[in-house]
């Protein structure tokens, strides 16, 4: 005889899974919009906005932790380290914007595969940022832009950084090689 009572649990919990599953998928491709909503609002000079996005993703990646602490499983699923990473990116460049330093994460707990692939990405974004700033003969913050991808390329060079990781690094690579084009035609128009 099939113990019917014991695949019911099984199914209920499944169930239960796949409810909470979606509801951590929805909310973290909504706090990953608002992290790529604070590299635009950056990139166009609106540092409250950015700010102000960058406190509803922490919230959110925030609540999404308390709500499912006791289920690790809910925190290691892709859309959630997805929208981690983009906050990671997004927090990194807004520090650099802002002040002009990047650094530890201390507002929210980050995993340090996590933290290196959004840091991977911030080279392209210094990218973007420098060639704003070429456009508008801001020398300074082009450079300033190459000296922080160089460095953050620096020390990532000294992982032994494989698959995705690996992956993320040589894009950055092409990133600091590209910001090195800027700084070079900068440099032949002054």
């Amino acid at each position: 005889m099939l113990n019917t009572k014991y695949l019911g649990q099984l199914r209920q919990n499944l169930h239960t899974y796949a409810s909470k599953r979606v509801e951590v998928i929805n909310k973290s491709n909504e706090a990953l919009h608002h992290a790529k909503r604070v590299i635009f609002a950056l990139h166009r000079d609106s540092v409250e906005e950015a700010k102000e996005k960058l406190n509803l993703a922490e919230k959110m990646l925030l609540d999404l932790r308390k709500a499912h602490q006791k289920d690790s499983k809910m925190m290691h699923e892709g859309a959630f380290l997805a929208a981690l990473e983009e906050y990671v990116e997004a927090k990194l460049f807004f520090d650099f914007v802002t002040n002009g330093k990047i650094g530890e994460i201390k507002d929210l707990a980050v995993d340090g595969e996590v933290y290196l692939a959004g840091l991977c990405d911030v080279p392209g974004e210094l990218y973007r940022f420098a060639i704003k700033a070429a456009t508008n003969r801001d020398i300074k913050t082009v450079k300033k832009c190459a000296d922080m991808a160089q460095e953050i390329i620096g020390e990532l060079i000294e992982f032994n950084l494989t698959s995705y990781l690996r992956t993320k690094l040589d894009q950055a690579k092409q990133a600091v090689h590209k910001l090195e084009q800027v700084v070079y035609e900068v440099s032949l128009r002054s």
